[in-house]
């Protein structure tokens, strides 16, 4: 069975409701750029449901319009296709049903939303509309799951027939042949549809629209609105960031008491509970970002965006379509770039999938609470606004502009004769659907917790290992060297020493070593070099790398990682390591360089060519190389 339709008439929320999964679902087009597949039961049969991305007809124009196209054509006699159709645009959403219909499929319409239909007093005659087109035809809500169980019926006994909706082509045009449907599309639609009215909420989206889409109000708003999340994102999740903070260091402390001394208890403690606990803090500021972002998605507001953006970003050579992907990076480029699939010009969209990356993603927010917390503390304030709010906000804002400026360079690189278009159909606002909102934010949360935790794991043992041992020479030297030394008060000092040392003489200090001569123009030791090294897994592991850096050796399991490093000294000058310069720079090369495998691994299949992956790692990094080079100078 396969379930089609156009963009944003409920296709995800029936699926959802249909196999009991959690797909995503918005109240904007494009949020399904792949087939999602899942099952239900029906009379104890087992029946197989393909989601499709949304089309308005099958003249495919993007790649995601294409999988929609082959699929239906592809189907097999015996296979249902679903047409979600949304009931308060009944003649749209008729064009694709009758392109189906014609194809000799079997066919079901489903009349999703009809809650809204029936809010206005509008009525739609089902029986009659099912006689005239010749297929059955479920009035349904998908949000609620009225209508499921009357589906489920018509297509157990669905009875095959043979209908034709144009039953002869009068010409080999294209457009007269759409014209003929949809003059037949109208005749129907008079017949069936009773209106009593206007549309109470779509006057009420004109109301709204005059404010949020105004060429200069519009713009406005939207930095409005991106500066207060930023602002509640840290203002709302300190308390409980503290509250895991703590968490993680009595449970390390508790560990560290309860366990054996030896290589066990510094594994556990030092290298995967400080690896973890570096990472599990930032959580909530995670789950605050992905909150206001589907909010925003699930309202409507989000295509209101891409209106807005479509005349400054074709000028940079992108399209209104791209800031959706460019919106969406916020939270992962990799969904991301597969969003890019709804722009149908060819050179648009790779464009959009080359920048993707610059704009700042939620495997940034740990690198940035980090690093800001270094240099400006909590309680700094301009006024009401809390400074390390501003300072994100300002990131991210870096990240868009270095996406813009790209996209212009590659717009003068890339050679295309094909013409660009922008069609988007503008949703009436609905409030959230706190459900899915929940579901999904819960989702994306698992996600980026057990991705990255596996990855935190893995690379926290490892590096615990390399960290913990080394030449064995070096270490006999160095354990020689400080038992000479006349044990006296200051035998804490001396551990603290010996453990530096051991450090310094390990593999991962090898390591780092051998990278430091590149970075040191930047301010950056050889610790960050490993730390930059481990994070091409995935950039939130720079976090968990610098927590079990500075624990290896460290027998104080009370101090979080964010004190480790205010207190971190440079061997040279003796002074505070993470200066301004040192950190700007540092926050610099993160908003820049690509560290995501994930994500090249997804450009790779999303462009066919090993060529533009090569490409993005060369000028995202000699991007966050100068750039930082710029900053360090500056603060220096």
């Amino acid at each position: 069975m396969l379930l089609v339709g156009n963009p944003n008439t409920g296709k995800s929320s029936l699926f959802n409701a249909l196999t009991g999964l959690n797909q995503k679902v918005g109240n904007f087009p494009g949020v399904t750029v792949d087939k999602k597949s899942g099952s239900f039961s029906i009379k104890n049969n087992k029946v197989k449901i393909i989601d499709l991305p949304g089309t308005y007809s099958l003249s495919a124009n993007s790649e995601d319009e294409k999988v929609t196209q082959e699929y239906v054509e592809k189907a097999t006699g015996d296979e249902i296709i679903v047409v979600v159709a949304d009931a308060t645009n009944l003649k749209r959403n008729l064009l694709l049903l009758t392109q189906i219909i014609d194809l000799g499929k079997k066919v079901v319409l489903v009349l999703n939303m009809m809650d809204l239909l029936q809010r206005n007093n509008h009525e739609i005659k089902v029986q009659k509309l099912s006689m005239l087109l010749g297929i059955p035809v479920i009035p349904l809500n998908s949000r609620i799951g009225k209508g499921i169980e009357e589906l489920k019926y018509a297509i157990a006994n669905y009875q095959s027939k043979s209908t034709k909706f144009i039953e002869q082509k009068t010409s080999s045009n294209v457009i007269d042949e759409t014209m003929l449907r949809y003059n037949k599309i109208n005749q129907i639609v008079n017949e069936c549809l009773i209106v009593n009215g206007e549309d109470k909420l779509a006057i009420l989206t004109r109301k709204i629209d005059n404010i949020l889409t105004h060429k200069v109000y519009g713009y406005l708003i939207f930095l409005t609105l991106l500066f207060l999340i930023f602002q509640a994102i840290f203002s709302w999740a300190s308390y409980p960031m503290e509250l895991i903070e703590n968490g993680f260091l009595f449970l390390g402390e508790k560990l560290g008491n309860a366990l054996p001394d030896g290589m066990l208890n510094d594994l556990i403690v030092n290298g995967i509970i400080a690896g973890l606990g570096g990472i599990v803090v930032f959580v909530p500021q995670i789950t605050m970002l992905f909150a206001f972002i589907i909010i925003l998605e699930d309202t409507g507001y989000m295509a209101r965006v891409s209106f807005l953006m479509d005349r400054i970003l074709r000028s940079f050579g992108l399209n209104g379509k791209s800031i959706i992907p460019l919106l969406s990076s916020t939270a992962c480029a990799v969904p991301a770039i597969m969003g890019a699939r709804t722009i149908s010009n060819v050179k648009e969209r790779l464009i959009t999938i080359m920048v993707a990356p610059l704009i700042s993603c939620s495997a940034r927010i740990p690198v940035y609470t980090l690093l800001i917390a270094l240099v400006i503390p909590k309680e700094s304030s301009w006024g009401i606004f809390n400074v390390q709010g501003v300072l994100m906000m300002g990131l991210y804002l870096i990240g868009f502009v270095a996406a813009l400026l790209s996209a212009w360079v590659m717009k003068m690189l890339i050679k295309s004769k094909e013409k660009s278009s922008f069609m988007l159909e503008m949703p009436i606002y609905r409030m959230p659907r706190w459900k899915s909102v929940g579901i999904e934010i819960i989702g994306k949360v698992k996600v980026f917790l057990f991705d990255a935790g596996k990855i935190i794991i893995a690379i926290s043992i490892i590096l615990w290992g390399l960290s913990s041992y080394g030449p064995s020479d070096e270490f006999e030297k160095i354990e020689v060297k400080y038992a000479n030394i006349e044990q006296s008060d200051n035998s804490e000092e001396l551990q603290s020493q010996e453990a530096s040392e051991k450090l310094e003489a390990s593999y991962a200090g090898i390591i780092g070593k051998t990278i430091e001569p590149v970075i040191k123009p930047l301010g950056f030791d050889w610790k960050i070099g490993i730390s930059l090294v481990t994070s091409f897994a995935a950039r939130e592991v720079f976090v968990g790398t610098m927590a079990t850096l500075y624990s290896v050796g460290d027998e104080d399991n009370t101090t979080t990682i964010r004190q480790k490093m205010m207190q971190a000294k440079n061997p040279n000058t003796g002074g505070k390591l993470y200066t301004k310069a040192t950190t700007y720079s540092l926050l610099i090369f993160y908003a820049f360089a690509m560290q995501c495998m994930a994500t090249l691994a997804v450009v790779y299949r999303e462009t066919n060519s090993i060529k533009w992956p090569i490409i993005q790692v060369v000028y995202m990094g000699l991007l966050a190389y100068f750039s930082s080079l710029i900053v360090y100078t500056i603060f220096s």
